[in-house]
């Protein structure tokens, strides 16, 4: 993690973060993404996410998404 951050610009860091949350509100429908898509439209510059990006987001909310089911699975069958 600490790779990352040293090599990630900030803006870049940024955009990622509020693109997972943007994923997983939308997800569990959750409020909030109208905000969301204003964060990343403002620190992405109207730039476009690069692959990288797009596979670390990607992969990112896939995980918690997982885990928030794994944990609500293990909840029903108790």
């Amino acid at each position: 993690m600490i790779q990352i951050l040293k090599i990630t610009p900030r803006d870049v860091r940024e955009v990622e973060a509020e693109a997972i949350a943007l994923l997983c509100c939308e997800s569990l429908g959750l409020p909030g993404a109208e905000f969301g898509r204003g964060y990343i439209q403002e620190w992405g510059k109207g730039q476009a996410i690069t692959e990288r990006s797009a596979q670390r987001i990607f992969r990112a909310a896939d995980q918690i998404l997982r885990s928030g089911r794994t944990e609500q699975a293990t909840r029903d069958a108790g």
